[in-house]
C-alpha cells in the first residue's frame, strides 16, 4: 500500500465511467475498428476483441465466494473504488469484471469508477508497479473521510510471479501472454477474489 501518498497531491479523475459505460464504450470503439488509447493497430484491436470475450465469460459464469459477497454486503461505511484500466489490457479483462461484481454485492457502499490509464497518467504515476504503469490498478478510499484505504494490482501475486519469471526467461510476448491467460483460466478468479477480500478485511475498519 502506498501510505506515503498525500491525498491532496492526487489529481482529479478524467473520464470516469461506470462498468456499464466502460463496456458500452469498448463496443462502440470496436464497431469503428478501434480500441482505447492512440494505438488502433490490428493487433491492439484483436486484443480488445479477445478481452470482450473474456469479460463476457466472467460476467456470465463467475460468482463471488460466499465469504467475499457477504463481507462486501456487510460494509457499513461507503467506499470509492477507482480503477485505472484500458480496453486492450488482458489483465484488466480478467480482473475488472470481478471488481464490478464486488461493487454490485455491496448494497451501494462501493462506488466503482473506471478511468482510462492513458487519460490519467498523473494519477497512474502515483501507483507504479516496479516503476511501470501496469494496469489494472485499484485505488480504494473512504468515501466520507477521503482516506486512502489501500491499492491493489495489477494482478494477483502468483500471476505477477509468473510474469516476472517469464520476463527473466525472455519469453516472447505472445507466448508469455498465452501462459498468463492459461493461469487465469485455471484459477477462475479465485486468487483475485481472495486477495481483494484480504485487503478489505485488513484495511476496512469502523471508527
Amino acid at each position: 500500500m502506498n501510505t506515503d501518498i498525500a491525498l491532496e497531491s492526487l489529481p482529479r479523475l478524467t473520464g470516469e465511467m461506470t462498468y456499464t459505460d466502460y463496456r458500452r464504450m469498448i463496443d462502440n470503439l470496436l464497431a469503428e475498428n478501434k480500441t482505447t488509447g492512440e494505438n488502433h493497430s490490428e493487433m491492439m484491436v484483436d486484443y480488445t476483441k479477445m478481452n470482450v470475450t473474456r469479460m463476457n465469460r466472467i460476467d456470465k459464469h463467475v460468482k463471488l465466494t460466499d465469504e467475499l459477497a457477504g463481507f462486501a454486503a456487510s460494509l457499513e461505511r461507503p467506499q470509492t473504488w477507482v480503477v485505472l484500466t484500458e480496453a486492450w489490457c488482458g489483465d484488466a479483462a480478467q480482473i475488472v469484471p470481478v471488481m464490478h461484481k464486488i461493487s454490485e454485492s455491496a448494497n451501494g457502499q462501493i462506488n466503482l469508477k473506471l478511468v482510462l490509464r492513458d487519460q490519467n497518467l498523473e494519477l497512474m504515476d502515483h501507483f507504479l508497479t516496479n516503476g511501470g504503469r501496469s494496469i489494472p490498478k485499484l485505488i480504494v478510499r473512504d468515501a466520507e473521510t477521503d482516506e486512502l484505504l489501500f491499492d491493489w494490482g495489477p494482478r494477483p501475486a502468483p500471476a505477477q510471479q509468473l510474469v516476472t519469471e517469464l520476463k527473466q526467461k525472455e519469453t516472447p510476448f505472445k507466448e508469455a501472454a498465452e501462459e498468463l491467460h492459461k493461469w487465469y483460466a485455471k484459477d477462475k478468479t479465485m486468487t483475485t477474489q481472495d486477495e481483494l477480500l484480504t485487503r478489505l478485511k485488513t484495511f476496512t475498519s469502523e471508527p
